[in-house]
């Protein structure tokens, strides 16, 4: 029973290779002032994950997700957070306490996080240099970093 219970928790929060369709497109104000476009990062991997200053688990993330721009980024791997905060003023006072070295972006209104069908928080999606959808991931959970670290280096290499 166990094993079904384990088994059941990682293919809900890791859908690897369930995709083959491409991404969702979405230009989104960013924390610069500018906008970020997915379409605009085709040729790169994209990690997109969506978060909100209230979700515990998100905050958790922050310095994983800092750890893997630092690490990936000469590589080729653009790490996008999308703050599904009410206002940016929310977003920003968490960023304050929570630094992100990658790039922010807001949907106030939700509709991006609509379109990704986003759920839980934090929903995130892997997609490759094609601009296709590799895996989703929900929720944050230590235990889950290295699975997704190889992830990452397996779409940065084409594979």
């Amino acid at each position: 029973m166990k094993k079904l219970f384990a088994l059941t928790v990682f293919l809900f929060t890791f859908n690897l290779g369930a995709f083959a369709a491409p991404a969702q497109n979405f230009k989104l104000p960013s924390k610069d002032g500018g906008n970020i476009s997915l379409a605009d990062l085709k040729g790169n991997v994209v990690y997109v994950d969506f978060w909100a200053s209230w979700c515990a688990p998100c905050r958790k993330s922050f310095p994983w997700m800092n750890e893997m721009h630092d690490k990936y980024a000469s590589q080729g791997l653009k790490i996008i957070g999308i703050s599904l905060d009410g206002t940016q003023k929310s977003a920003n006072n968490f960023l304050k306490k929570v630094p992100a070295s990658f790039m922010i972006a807001y949907d106030t209104e939700g509709t991006t996080a609509d379109a990704y069908n986003v759920q839980v928080m934090p929903t995130s999606y892997l997609i490759d240099r094609q601009g296709n959808l590799l895996f989703s991931h929900k929720g944050f959970r230590a235990k889950h970093k290295k699975k997704m670290e190889a992830e990452f280096v397996k779409a940065l290499a084409g594979q």
